[in-house]
């Protein structure tokens, strides 16, 4: 499976570390994920404010510049499997809804809508206003998949990070791939 992610600026960054955690365990557990890497120009300001540290400087996977469009998930016939957008700003939200491609990130969302591949977009944002909720439709309507960054308490969560990893869980079943986290009823 070949799996672009794209952080942004939005709120939540504890949702990218622990994908990405999430992602590197089941790659070093012998499933072959692909996995590239694009980071909005704020993406990087918020995960230190949120998560006070730089970790995202020691993940394994290849990174691209928001600019750099010769990243191979900027084009259909590289064959990516999904572009998970986490956590996903209205501001990008919006510019996908209206076919702005103006950033690696815009871009790649494109590329998936076109090739009627996976685009899950984790909005973090609350409340809602009718602009956010007609680009939700918009981009639900032209294929991709909304996951609003809401945990779920059924699991009894112990602890923040549990709880977004609720959030993280579902993410996961939604490009296909089972990370083993909590299933209702079982």
């Amino acid at each position: 499976m070949k799996v672009a992610v794209a952080v942004t600026g939005a709120s939540g960054s504890i949702y990218a570390k622990l994908f990405l955690q999430k992602i590197k365990a089941l790659t070093d557990a012998g499933q072959p994920i692909q996995t590239d890497l694009v980071w909005s120009r704020n993406a990087f300001t918020v995960w230190k404010e949120e998560l006070d540290d730089e970790s995202y400087t020691e993940l394994p996977f290849k990174s691209w510049d928001t600019q750099d469009y010769y990243a191979p998930f900027a084009s259909g016939s590289a064959g990516y499997d999904a572009l998970v957008i986490i956590p996903c700003s209205m501001g990008t939200l919006g510019r996908i809804a209206t076919g702005i491609s103006d950033s690696l990130i815009t871009r790649a969302a494109d590329v998936m809508l076109k090739e009627r591949k996976k685009l899950i977009c984790v909005i973090r944002e609350t409340p809602y206003n009718l602009v956010h909720l007609n680009n939700m439709k918009t981009v639900t309507e032209a294929g991709g998949i909304i996951c609003p960054a809401s945990p779920s308490f059924y699991s009894k969560p112990k602890d923040l990070e549990a709880a977004a990893m609720t959030v993280v869980d579902r993410v996961f079943g939604l490009i296909g791939l089972d990370s083993k986290g909590y299933k209702w009823g079982q």
